[in-house]
């Protein structure tokens, strides 16, 4: 086989691995965005917009949106970094890729799996290429892939705490028209009710809001959390197939 046809391969592969891993999140999107256009068509979310007076659950749906372009960017992010490690698993597979990991090569395609291999590379080189560990480098590498995906977990926790706060709110409204109430004053009483009624509106929608929002978001950053554990596992096994091997050998020669 040419290295032109193993390098077509490659790409294709990283096309396609770009592809899944964007159409998982896309899909879970799509779904949520047909939900709330049906929940507007209702006017259920109108409903929780007005009856909100806090405004707790318009700000739960702001930071949802924020989150969700987040959560897009590292998902793009990590599918162009699985794309990259398959491109250096092709490369690395062929016939000449022992010329890869030449220092100052530049064959293999960019990203961090490629920074990984190259401090690799660096390191048995300065130490005479002998038995490379690379447990000190793999926790850096794994540091690096997650990058900012504990995002999801703080705010999913803030959603939910803000759906608490709003219940809170809620109940405080509700219940601050009871200390003054005179059962006598008919339009005292149907004044409190009205003002019991709000409250309790401003609980129950912050509490949804706020759940809602935050299982949804932990949905999200479960799916990429799962690819990111993904491409580490691949540079794994790619380092410990393909370059650790390699670089020992050149001490052996």
């Amino acid at each position: 086989m040419s290295s032109t046809t193993v390098e077509q391969g490659a790409f294709a592969a990283a096309d396609s691995s770009e592809r899944s891993a964007l159409l998982l999140w896309m899909i879970f999107t799509g779904l949520s965005v047909f939900a709330a256009v049906l929940l507007w068509r209702y006017g259920l979310i109108r409903l929780m917009l007005v009856s909100d007076r806090t405004y707790i659950s318009s700000l739960i749906a702001v930071l949802y949106v924020v989150t969700c372009g987040h959560c897009f960017v590292r998902t793009r992010a990590i599918a162009r970094e699985a794309a990259a490690a398959r491109r250096c698993r092709a490369v690395l597979s062929s016939p000449a890729g022992g010329k890869a990991l030449e220092p100052n090569e530049t064959v293999l395609p960019r990203g961090l799996v490629r920074d990984h291999i190259d401090s690799l590379v660096t390191k048995a080189a300065a130490q005479d290429y002998h038995r490379v560990d690379q447990t000190l480098l793999l926790r850096t590498l794994a540091d690096r892939l997650r990058g900012s995906n504990g995002f999801g977990a703080f705010v999913s926790d803030t959603l939910m705490k803000l759906g608490l706060l709003g219940t809170i709110i809620g109940f405080i409204i509700m219940l601050a028209p009871i200390a003054g109430l005179d059962a006598a004053d008919k339009a005292a009483m149907k004044s409190s009710m009205g003002l019991m009624s709000d409250g309790m509106a401003v609980a129950m929608y912050t509490t949804l809001a706020g759940l809602v929002g935050s299982i949804l978001v932990r949905i999200q950053y479960y799916m990429l959390d799962a690819a990111t554990q993904r491409v580490f596992s691949d540079a794994v096994v790619l380092t410990e197939t393909h370059v650790t091997p390699a670089l020992e050998r050149r001490h052996a020669g």
